[in-house]
């Protein structure tokens, strides 16, 4: 019979116990990153995202006109960098999980890419013409800051639940659950709920992929 690699036998003729845990961890570990590619740490910096550009805007547009504050010049600029950053890991975490994957589960995950990428420039392209239009209140005064995470959160969580990916819908429809609720904090509150519970949601999927990703895990 073929020799297996990885498959090495003891002293006597037995298959090793270490061995065979230590591969049942691994092949455990690729599992559940295949379905969770998300580590929780980019999780974390995605929660830091969140309460550093929301809270900047609502520090900026505090105690302006309600509909006509601007968004101080320093808070576009630091989500520009955090949101560059932050597509630079998650393409590279992507990646690294998807080495040797293929199949239904790799097109299931660049489909569900693909429409998130478009809910995002929907979502957010709808934001130039209304300020070049300088939209007045409602339009203006509340969509920049909760209309586009509510869009995306419910399309993230309608195909997420499609795919059965179960933690992803979770968690994009925890960001659809805040910025529905932001709404009914104005134009200046909703940037400050936006950012606490953006933050809350982000740090409870990072626990919850840290605890997903070691239950179970055999240890030799």
């Amino acid at each position: 019979m073929d020799h297996i690699p990885g498959a090495a036998a003891g002293q006597d003729g037995d298959f090793d116990p270490r061995q065979a845990a230590a591969l049942l961890d691994q092949v455990t570990v690729q599992a559940r990153r295949t379905f969770t590619p998300l580590t929780p740490l980019l999780w974390i910096f995605r929660a830091f995202i969140a309460l550093a550009v929301f809270g900047g805007c609502w520090l900026s547009v505090r105690g302006e006109h309600p509909y006509t504050g601007h968004i101080g010049g320093w808070v576009p600029a630091l989500a520009v960098v955090l949101v560059i950053v932050n597509i630079g890991w998650t393409a590279v975490v992507i990646a690294h999980a998807g080495d040797g994957v293929s199949g239904p589960a790799q097109r299931k995950w660049h489909a569900w890419l693909g429409v998130m990428a478009v809910a995002w420039i929907i979502a957010y392209g709808v934001t130039a013409p209304l300020y070049h239009a300088a939209a007045a209140h409602p339009v203006w005064g509340l969509y920049p800051a909760s209309a586009p995470l509510l869009i995306i959160g419910v399309a993230g969580a309608a195909i997420a639940a499609a795919f059965r990916y179960w933690p992803l819908t979770g968690t994009t429809l925890a960001f659809a659950v805040v910025a529905a609720a932001a709404g009914f904090g104005g134009p200046a509150g909703s940037w400050l709920i936006m950012g606490i519970g953006l933050c809350a949601a982000c740090l409870g999927t990072a626990a919850f992929t840290a605890w997903r990703q070691n239950r179970g895990v055999v240890r030799p």
